[in-house]
């Protein structure tokens, strides 16, 4: 039964539940948790240091977004990865971000100009690292790629529309982190980064929805070479 996983800073005002939900997340997500493990309510508590209850809570939202699973006089296990909700959150995420990018290239300031500049270099700064600091730059350029769409979002003025998102597009992320890991070359992300930031800046609607969506739809060309290499981590309802 794993236990062990990192946390991440607690936000200010953070509820306790809200605040289990995120770590244990991030840590399906990027797989330091695996599909098929077990979680123990008891233990995940004592790794907080908090009561039962608000890990409870966790478990159910962790459930509604198909992370986990709860099995009946069994407990709680991580769920494989599902490829009819990665499909799912792939179609609204490209509907949805493809107009975000649209919106801010309509709504660009300055401000959101060096913005996006600045996620560029960061972006380039992790994908430079050493060969000993591979594997941590990789886990550090995942959080780097979203949050350079909840860029996008804040520029067109979308907030609550990344935020959606977020609720929806978990099983794709647990794909989107073993691309990065294993088979996304970051100079080919970030490449089409900078391609949906040349549109935006440009004020070019047009232009920065046509590099969202082409950016967006790499994944369609990686999952059948992830699914064949991580057969047990999947599942096809199909």
């Amino acid at each position: 039964m794993a236990t062990y996983f990192q946390l991440p800073d607690r936000q200010p005002h953070e509820p306790i539940a809200a605040f289990v939900q995120r770590a244990l997340r991030i840590a399906i997500i990027t797989h330091r948790m695996q599909p098929g493990e077990m979680l123990s309510e008891q233990e995940i508590a004592r790794r907080f240091d908090i009561s039962r209850q608000p890990v409870r809570e966790a478990f159910i939202k962790l459930s509604e977004a198909g992370l986990v699973r709860v099995l009946p006089q069994r407990g709680t296990q991580i769920a494989r990865i599902s490829m009819q909700e990665v499909d799912d959150a792939r179609f609204i995420r490209h509907a949805v971000e493809v107009a975000i990018a649209a919106e801010a290239a309509r709504r660009i300031t300055d401000a959101g100009r060096r913005a996006l500049d600045r996620h560029l270099e960061e972006q380039e700064e992790a994908a430079r690292a050493e060969p000993h600091a591979r594997e941590a730059s990789r886990e550090r350029f995942y959080f780097l790629d979203e949050a350079f769409h909840a860029e996008l979002a804040l520029i067109a003025e979308r907030p609550a529309a990344w935020k959606h998102l977020e609720n929806v597009k978990a099983q794709m992320d647990r794909v989107r982190f073993l691309a990065v890991e294993l088979i996304s070359p970051l100079d080919v992300i970030i490449a089409q980064h900078r391609k949906i930031v040349e549109a935006v800046k440009a004020g070019e609607p047009e232009a920065a929805s046509a590099a969202m969506g082409s950016h967006l739809a790499a994944i369609l060309t990686e999952l059948p070479e992830l699914r064949s290499r991580f057969a047990s981590q999947f599942v096809d309802e199909n």
